[in-house]
Order: C-alpha cells, then structure tokens, then sequence
C-alpha cells in the first residue's frame, strides 16, 4: 500500500472493533456513529454512511488507497421491525461508499454468514446465497453492490468472540452484560456457526485486506459448534457464570439461520481454518 491511510466504517461494531485493535501500526482512521457521546481513545469521528452529501464531503477531504467496511446495523430483530431502516443503512449507505471513493481505493466489505439460511450447509464461496432475514437480504444487496466495482473483496464470517468497543455488543459481552444484570438469556440450540477468536479473524481480514484477492472468501474454523455449546464454552473459559435457556428457530420471533458452517473452495495460506473457539 502507498502512503494514502486506511478508512475503517463501522469501528464500533463487534467486527469493526476487532480490526481496529488488530490494526498493528498501520495509518487507520476509524469511524463510528455519529450519535455515539464518546469513543475509545484514538477514535474521534463520527459519519452516517446512508447521507450521501457527508459521504461526499468525506472522500472530498480523505483520498484512502484502502477501505474496509464493516457499518451497518446488524440486529437481526432490528432489522425485521425496521426493514426500511435497514436498507437504507446497509445497502445504500454501501451504494454511497461506492459511489465517492476514490476510483483506485480497494473495498473490503465484511459481510455475514446470514447471506445464508441454514438448510443446506456447509456453504463454500460458490453456494448461491438464501437469506431468510431482512438483515440476510441487505447483506447480499450490498455484496452485489461491491462486486460490482473493480478490486474489491467480500469476507464472509460467522461468529467472532471477543470483546467489543462499548462492552455490550457480541456473544462474550452479550453473556457477560446480562449476567451481570441478572437479564434472562436464551441460544438457539439448532444454529451452528463457525465461531473463531476475534483476534485471529481480523488479523485474517488484515492480510486479506492487504492481499491482491478479489472476488469473495469465506472464514472458516477448524470445526462449527452449535450455540448451546458455544456459549457453555465460553461462559467456562472466561469464568462468567451465566445461566440461560435454549429454544429451537421455529420458537423465535424473528427468523435465525441454521447450520450454516462456512466452508471455502481455496486452497491457499489465507484461506486455512481458524481455530475454532471450541477447540481451544
């Protein structure tokens, strides 16, 4: 990469936080939302992707050779409340992105393994997308919109475990915030994902981010675990002693995947497994 910095979207989400930790020295400016009163140290700006005119004004000022974008709102009962919402964030705020950087920056877009439903897996980069969620459907929106345009690249992931920037977003901060306020919890006793150290996955999106790859990959683990077990691991692991109930994906109110292990069809280093959480 040449002197130009790095954009970072969506450096509060769970997987936005993780590559800003994993950033290792490299020139990063992070953004967030807007609305947020405060942020981390070394994070101090704020942008609405779906306004076009403050996207505009954004790379007017900011000439980026590398984006990687992971905004968005990612609550799967949001996004069914709010269906219009959620397009206007997650897909046309991605149409804004695309529209004023700069011609020659390389996208990295960091998608979800809800772009799948869960009935056919494993799912490898060729399977053909089946979103079950409104949040699902955004997520391929927004992929076509990205492969679209030249060097990019969409990295597929399922779930990261680690910590988060506000302490309430993810699996392990999920666990350990409504724990702590004595809230019920339930897991989806027949979702299975592959379930990787966030650590480990946003320095696998680093290396795919600065390799030449276009197209789409997939991050997969070393094996896919079933919630009920995930989050027994990691209650374990990380000492937080949580209780909570299991209820199967028909007995939810908005729709959740199944099995949707990813799988890849690649063969090279930045395509082997991730140590599953599980395994650990």
């Amino acid at each position: 990469m040449t002197g130009r910095p790095t954009l970072l979207f969506g450096v509060g989400s769970m997987l936005g936080w993780s590559i800003w930790c994993g950033r290792d020295g490299a020139e990063v400016i992070g953004f967030g939302n807007r609305e947020r009163a405060r942020w981390p140290a070394g994070i101090d700006r704020g942008l609405h992707l779906n306004d076009p005119t403050e996207v505009a004004a954004l790379f007017a000022a900011e000439r980026p050779q590398l984006i990687v974008h992971c905004a968005g709102v990612c609550d799967v009962e949001v996004c069914e409340a709010s269906p219009a919402f959620a397009h206007e964030v997650n897909v046309e705020g991605t149409r804004h992105l695309l529209a004023h950087a700069p011609a020659d920056a390389r996208v990295v877009y960091c998608s979800s393994d809800h772009v799948f439903g869960g009935d056919a897996g494993p799912y490898d980069e060729d399977a053909a997308p089946a979103p079950i969620s409104v949040y699902g459907r955004t997520r391929v929106e927004a992929e076509r919109l990205v492969r679209a345009r030249a060097n990019t690249l969409v990295v597929r992931s399922g779930l990261w475990i680690g910590p988060s920037a506000t302490g309430r977003i993810g699996h392990l901060d999920w666990l350990r915030h409504r724990h702590r306020r004595g809230l019920p919890m339930t897991v989806v006793a027949d979702e299975v994902r592959s379930a990787v150290w966030a650590a480990d996955a946003a320095a696998r999106v680093w290396a795919l981010a600065r390799s030449p790859l276009t197209g789409v990959r997939h991050i997969t683990a070393t094996r896919a675990v079933a919630r009920p077990e995930l989050a027994r691991h990691v209650d374990r692991h990380f000492a937080i002693g949580a209780t909570f109930g299991v209820q199967l994906r028909r007995d939810r109110r908005a729709p959740h995947i199944g099995n949707v292990e990813l799988a890849t069809r690649h063969t090279d280093a930045l395509a082997a497994p991730l140590r599953s959480v599980v395994s650990c």
